[in-house]
């Protein structure tokens, strides 16, 4: 795209590559959604250890291995727009998810306290779809986003049980 500016007498012909501007931004809001699988990849972890119900264990379990391949899509398509995907969370939410660790909670706590991780979760990637990204990266967001409220059901199910 080619832009002119004038000002006053002269006139200025600027080539900005718009394209790469969207790439760059959709990269680093892609890395912003995979810190977010990430951290939600580990806060399963610590769920299902402190959880002793097989039966809520498993469905804990296959929520986390959902958050895993969530993060290796996209990565992956991070990977295709030309950028590098985060590895891990940043130092201050590792901290905060270790600190959680220290205390033994109960079941209902866990289920909640997830269900509230998931919902953020949702909140964040909604809001990201918001703005200018290409067509594959918001089909892929929107798509963990059903997979995404399809958790929530999981839990809320999960959480009325423990309270019969």
């Amino acid at each position: 795209m080619i832009i002119i500016l004038q000002t006053g007498n002269i006139s200025k012909t600027e080539y900005f590559d718009l394209k790469g501007a969207v790439t760059i931004k959709t990269v680093n809001e892609l890395n912003t959604l995979l810190v977010g699988e990430h951290m939600a990849i580990q806060s399963y972890e610590y769920f299902f250890t402190q959880v002793e119900n097989p039966d809520v264990k498993k469905t804990l379990q296959k929520i986390q291995q959902e958050h895993k391949l969530h993060a290796m899509k996209i990565a992956e398509q991070i990977q295709n727009l030309g950028g590098h995907p985060v590895n891990d969370i940043p130092m201050a939410s590792e901290l905060m998810l270790k600190l959680k660790s220290l205390h033994k909670k109960d079941l209902d706590s866990i289920l909640k306290d997830a269900y509230t991780g998931e919902k953020r979760g949702i909140e964040a990637a909604k809001e990201i779809t918001k703005g200018d990204l290409d067509s594959d990266s918001k089909k892929l967001i929107q798509n963990i986003l059903q997979e995404d409220t399809q958790h929530l059901s999981l839990l809320e199910d999960l959480i009325s049980q423990t309270k019969h």
